[in-house]
């Protein structure tokens, strides 16, 4: 029998598993795909190379997903805003021989593949015939269906994060999001008894499936949920399939919140929301004020996780406590336990603010794939790591974000790092010297802001020239949304810039973080 339908009654073989806005599959036709996909891969993908996935949320994204877990190859999930040199550089890192893409991200695809030294091969689904494109149902047809054997070494997801450096950096599923054994059967098995341990309702995608808290959804469908996927927010849409399919569990950002929040009243309580059991969210800070709100509309049924890509969940709050403790971003999650050092890195007392690190009980900490310098950076000892921000603990152990030590920006939940948009600025002919900082946005959190410092003589390019220059090189999320031209970063002589300072005038407070 097929490994997805191991975790599926067989009186539910004919109900829907997987919606999307163009297909509706049940759970009998969604193991035969995955069957023909995970074979394909298998045969397809050598041992320790890879499979990128590059579209927009949809069905068929999701199949390529639970086919590469049956298949013991590792997926890449791919922004699918990116650019295609960004692009290329993740799949010739990243190892891969097949890309999958939707027809949104097609062009940029084949532009990256090309680049990529030509190694990977692009299978596009509801694409045009197009020449070095396969397309996915033909694909699909010359395989074999025969479900694959569930012996072979199960493998996580290889996530690329936003480059600190100015290029991503490659890490793998968080244990803590990844069920920790042996073989891919035992894989599927473990992923039923989380669903059936916990909500096997119906879940709803809205947040991308290629960052690492959304793609969770996934990996429960493969254990038996069934999913509804929406190709982009849509705020009120939200409330229609909730309704429509009886939804369970979603996966949101603050800034979804907001557009809910938005619509008009008449229009939220046009929907009935009963069968919501758990909305999580997470990517960013989330207002007080929009946490309340929240819960007087859907009830406590919101659970706020902190962490990266690398930690899987860091900490977490209930709903309940939230409204207990405002602002606090919860108490740390096992295996991790949280410590605020000072700047040397000698541990402070509670209530006094300093960089915020997680002591990890495994002593495994995190590790960038490839990249033992920048591991190495991470870590002040054997298994205690930072993801980059300054915080402190109350006397109770609940933990509060103040700001970040390291230069990130988190627009609408999504993590951008300054140096790569510097380095891209940085090769423009009329620029002496650049730095890009976070600035207030009361939809997103944070919006991108570029510093310029122009090179004597040179006249000021406009705003939509420097606008172009960047949408070439960068995906579109990380475009400044500003330039304002200066005459000075305050670079010292060591080449150092204070961002905390350059980014606290355009703040009403002295946090400098949305």
């Amino acid at each position: 029998m097929a490994l997805m339908l191991n975790n599926v009654a067989p009186e539910r073989h004919d109900e829907w598993a997987l919606i999307d806005p163009r297909l509706r599959l049940n759970w009998r036709e969604v193991a035969n795909v995955v069957n023909q996909a995970a074979n394909g891969m298998r045969t397809q993908v050598a041992p320790g190379r890879r499979i990128g996935v590059f579209a927009r949320n949809c069905a068929e994204g999701v199949l390529a997903y639970v086919a590469s877990m049956a298949a013991a190859r590792e997926a890449v999930p791919i922004n699918s805003h990116l650019a295609s040199s960004e692009l290329a550089y993740i799949l010739e890192d990243g190892a891969a021989d097949l890309l999958f893409a939707g027809p949104e991200c097609l062009d940029v695809a084949l532009a990256a593949a090309a680049d990529a030294a030509g190694q990977t091969q692009v299978i596009g689904w509801r694409c045009p015939e197009t020449p070095g494109v396969i397309q996915w149902q033909d694909w699909l047809a010359a395989q074999p269906d025969s479900s694959p054997s569930g012996d072979a070494t199960a493998l996580p997801h290889l996530h690329y994060t936003s480059g600190t450096t100015g290029r991503p950096k490659a890490v793998h599923t968080a244990p803590t999001m990844f069920p920790q054994v042996d073989t891919v059967a035992e894989l599927f098995a473990a992923l039923g008894e989380e669903i059936r341990a916990g909500i096997s309702g119906p879940g709803l995608a809205v947040a991308p499936l290629y960052h690492a808290s959304p793609l969770r959804l996934m990996r429960a469908f493969a254990g038996g949920a069934p999913l509804v996927c929406q190709d982009h927010f849509d705020a009120e849409q939200v409330l229609a399939e909730v309704e429509k399919h009886r939804i369970e569990r979603i996966v949101m950002v603050p800034t979804m919140f907001r557009r809910l929040l938005a619509l008009p009243a008449e229009t939220r309580a046009a929907y009935d929301l009963s069968s919501l059991k758990l909305i999580s969210h997470t990517g960013a800070s989330c207002p007080a004020d929009v946490k309340q709100a929240m819960i007087e509309w859907v009830g406590p049924i919101l659970l706020e996780v902190y962490g990266g890509t690398e930690t899987g969940p860091a900490t977490s709050i209930n709903s309940m406590d939230a409204l207990a403790h405002p602002g606090s971003v919860g108490r740390a999650s096992p295996p991790y336990e949280v410590v605020v050092v000072g700047d040397d890195d000698e541990p402070l007392a509670a209530g006094e603010e300093g960089r915020l690190f997680f002591l990890d009980a495994t002593g495994r900490g995190i590790e960038y794939v490839g990249d033992p310098e920048i591991t190495r950076a991470a870590h002040i000892a054997q298994g205690v790591f930072t993801l980059g921000d300054m915080g402190y603990v109350d006397v109770d152990g609940w933990v509060y974000i103040t700001d970040r030590s390291s230069d990130m920006i988190v627009s609408g939940g999504v993590n951008i790092y300054p140096a790569e948009i510097e380095a891209v600025l940085g090769m423009h002919l009329a620029f002496e010297d650049v730095a890009v900082i976070g600035v207030p946005n009361d939809d997103m959190g944070e919006e991108v802001k570029a510093l310029i410092v122009l090179r004597s003589g040179i006249a000021a390019p406009d705003q939509r020239e420097l606008d172009s220059w960047c949408r070439e090189r960068l995906a579109g999320f990380k475009c400044p949304r500003s330039f304002e031209f200066v005459e000075t970063v305050g670079r010292t002589a060591m080449g150092k810039v204070n961002k905390r300072a350059l980014r606290a005038p355009y703040w009403p407070t002295g946090r400098t973080i949305g």
